[in-house]
């Protein structure tokens, strides 16, 4: 008898996903007692025993160590004692994260088969975010970063425009930073941050504005307006005060005239 399933020695996948783990078999014509099939967890401690978790023998599907241990698992194939005893594994959790053995026998053959599986968290969506201003000639930084996700985490900017990103511009793939050290019109636009690990990955985007300087002598000749209104109506008042004061004198000294 013999093990045939080939394929990766250690499986990724993402919480929540299912897996198959292949243990394709074919006996020899010299193996002529029963299938008997057995799934297990190995021990990483080698001073404990291993937890069997699915067994065939007799024709019947045996489940063992309980249904909080072996929920989820049950044999790919409806009858795996015709060549396949591949093990299915639903709804991962980071718990499932184990080295399992496959060992199938049918005397006098025997042979055994080990995965290890490895189940990671997919990256959360990520937060876009800007620091520092958005005006040409100065630095502005993108940031982006996942608050979930197994390490390690990638994190790559990209144009949504497609056009290739700024000569002035660099990022760090760990941080998620996307730092533009002088910029200008030209590197306005939508950006995309996309952040991957070894089960998945996840994405956002930010628009990225470049404002021009306020024109300086605009500026100081709205101040000189600005002064000259402002002594304008500092003189309009003067003047009002002025002549109500003038208008009042004049009332008393009619009055005192006519005693």
């Amino acid at each position: 008898l013999k093990v045939t399933s080939t394929g990766p020695q250690t499986i990724q996948r993402a919480e929540g996903d299912s897996v198959t783990l292949g243990c394709s078999y074919m006996p020899s014509f010299l193996d002529t007692g029963e299938i008997d099939i057995e799934w297990s967890v190995l021990s990483p401690d080698t001073t404990k025993k291993d937890q069997m978790l699915l067994s065939y023998t007799g024709g019947t599907e045996y489940h063992h160590g309980g249904p909080r241990v072996t929920e989820g698992f049950s044999f790919a194939a409806g009858d795996p004692s015709k060549g396949d005893a591949s093990l299915s594994i639903a709804q991962l959790s980071r718990n499932h994260t184990s080295t399992y053995q496959c060992k199938v026998k049918k005397s006098p053959g025997v042979d055994t088969r080990k995965v290890s599986l490895v189940v990671k968290v997919k990256p959360s969506v990520p937060r876009c975010w800007l620091e520092g201003g958005e005006l040409v000639g100065g630095a502005v930084s993108l940031h982006c970063e996942s608050s979930e996700g197994s390490t390690p985490l990638t994190y790559k900017w990209r144009r949504e425009s497609k056009d290739p990103m700024p000569a002035a511009a660099t990022q760090d793939g760990s941080t998620g930073e996307l730092r533009i050290s002088n910029h200008t019109q030209s590197f306005a636009g939508i950006y995309l941050c996309e952040v991957n690990n070894a089960v998945g990955a996840e994405r956002c985007r930010i628009s990225l504005r470049a404002n021009k300087h306020p024109n300086r002598s605009a500026v100081i000749g709205g101040n000189v307006v600005g002064s000259l209104l402002l002594v304008f109506i500092l003189l309009v008042f003067a003047g009002v005060l002025y002549w109500k004061l003038e208008d009042r004198r004049h009332h008393d000294r009619e009055f005192s005239n006519e005693i």
